[in-house]
């Protein structure tokens, strides 16, 4: 089966990178995409078109998550992984999710550019409070690859969502101080998912990758 691995907001495959080769070299066949961010619809085609020939397993980080919800409606899509993710419901945006709560402590160094853009602004304190827990190495690689997100991303709403007729697993970061982990338990129990916890921050996949791991292959089993 394909796994297909899905960024956040801002990201790159990056994302995946003590992730990706774990899977292959316990024999999985991987691929990661790198979604334009300019548009929620723009972002969901994009990640279909990366569908081979056989059955699927869609794996999101953060708003990736938004992005599977949607893709899962591809017939070949059997089941959805959510890592410190979004998993909205018909209808629904990133933002009203995230309003109906108190703000993240993210949300004092995200930026907005001109045109309503976000990017998130790395310094020091963004390290030290959102990302304390990635090395030096980490920390360099992230901030060289961190791009900038349409705000139609968080505006446009999901269609249908795929965690009403397929399977779903859910790992949500206990110390997540991007998406809060209230955010996480409440949409995983919405979407019925198979729930696990993990310490550590929202960047989870570069963090816990031996979980992100075992929970995808709990899902490929399952």
């Amino acid at each position: 089966m394909q796994i297909l691995l899905v960024h956040g907001a801002g990201g790159t495959p990056a994302t995946w990178d003590a992730v990706a080769p774990l899977l292959r070299e316990r024999g999985h066949r991987v691929t990661a995409v790198t979604n334009p961010m300019e548009s929620l619809d723009g972002d969901v085609a994009h990640t279909a078109a990366a569908i081979g020939d056989g059955p699927v397993l869609l794996v999101g980080h953060s708003y990736g998550g938004a992005v599977i919800t949607n893709v899962g409606r591809h017939p070949r899509v059997r089941g959805l992984v959510y890592v410190a993710a979004f998993a909205p419901d018909e209808g629904e945006t990133v933002q009203q999710i995230v309003e109906r709560y108190e703000p993240a402590p993210v949300s004092k160094h995200m930026r907005r550019g001109p045109n309503g853009e976000w990017r998130s602004e790395r310094t020091e304190a963004y390290w030290a409070e959102i990302g304390w827990d990635l090395t030096p190495e980490q920390r360099a690689s992230r901030a060289s690859e961190n791009r900038q997100a349409d705000k139609r991303i968080f505006e446009q709403p999901t269609g249908v969502p795929a965690w009403r007729s397929l399977p779903s697993w859910y790992l949500v970061a206990e110390q997540d101080a991007t998406l809060l982990p209230q955010i996480q338990r409440d949409m995983a129990a919405r979407a019925g998912a198979a729930t696990e916890t993990v310490p550590g921050s929202h960047f989870t996949p570069l963090v816990q990758p031996d979980r992100v791991v075992a929970l995808i292959e709990r899902a490929l089993a399952s």
